[in-house]
């Protein structure tokens, strides 16, 4: 078993640590609000650390879930930060949805100090990280992504690498602009199936059996339809995402229009005050996009 510290510990990055100590590991947590750390130690065991630092020192493995690059350069290389007290061989594990520049930034910081460093974002949501079964997309050296492909396959259903550093996050972004795509349309269909005076219900249970189905479909169409949105994948956080993606893809030359144009919607959901409701809620606020 294995030394692990875990830093941040929002609505993945909690149950996430948990399967960790599930699973015999030692477990370490750090979390910007403290009383977070001491509420997952009381239900789990292990040991809370005041700093990102304190939580790395000595650790086999630290797992990090924060919000953005900058929250991510702040507790690996800022002050106080995990980079200074990785031990030599140890590997950082970063499921942050960030940038591909930053995951090659810290993994360039982690072999100057010795240590391995993987991007590894993932899919899946809050239900997925508390059920065990995300999907986590890995970019970085063959070595570290080996040793610490075991633990992650403790709250995944499917770990894989596609490729050297900043490879994992290029395929979050892959994954965000499908979503982003997936939902503006079923969001469509189903407001075109109520104004048509149709069953929204007898129409999906139709549809999800022929080559419209989707994850989407299968897991936000009853919530659409019943007007539920408070819950899952806040649309402030789909926004950071798609940013991510249109940025990287502007680098590349690469045109995005059904991403840009699903993030020109989104930017209207916040304005009418949904920045925390499920990416879902574009079915909302469908009739007021023009």
């Amino acid at each position: 078993m294995a030394k692990v510290s875990f830093i941040g510990l929002g609505v993945m990055g909690y149950p996430m640590a948990g399967y960790l100590a599930k699973g015999g590991h030692d477990v370490t947590v750090y979390n910007r609000t403290g009383a977070k750390a001491e509420a997952w130690v009381k239900e789990y065991g292990g040991a809370h650390a005041a700093t990102p630092a304190e939580a790395a020192k000595d650790c086999d493995f630290v797992m990090a879930c924060v919000g953005n690059d900058d929250d991510l350069r702040a507790v690996t290389t800022g002050e106080g930060g995990a980079f200074g007290a990785m031990r030599k061989g140890a590997v950082f594990v970063d499921h942050t949805t960030a940038s591909a520049k930053v995951a090659r930034e810290l993994h360039g910081a982690a072999t100057a100090g010795g240590f391995g460093f993987v991007d590894a974002p993932v899919s899946g949501g809050q239900a997925g990280a508390e059920n065990g079964a995300l999907t986590v997309m890995c970019g970085g050296d063959e070595a570290p992504y080996a040793s610490a492909e075991p633990l992650i396959d403790l709250y995944a259903k499917s770990c894989r690498r596609l490729g050297d550093s900043g490879a994992g996050q290029l395929c979050k972004m892959v994954n965000q602009i499908c979503i982003a795509g997936l939902v503006q349309g079923l969001a469509e269909a189903l407001e075109f199936a109520n104004r048509s005076g149709l069953d929204g219900r007898a129409v999906v249970d139709v549809i999800s059996k022929g080559a419209a189905q989707s994850w989407q479909m299968e897991n936000r169409w009853q919530t659409m339809v019943q007007g539920e949105f408070d819950f899952g994948f806040a649309i402030d956080w789909m926004r950071k995402d798609l940013a991510i993606a249109l940025g990287e893809a502007k680098a590349e030359g690469v045109s995005l229009p059904i991403a840009a144009l699903v993030d020109q919607f989104y930017a209207q959901v916040q304005a009418a005050g949904g920045s925390r409701q499920d990416t879902s809620a574009l079915i909302r606020h469908l009739p007021e996009i023009k």
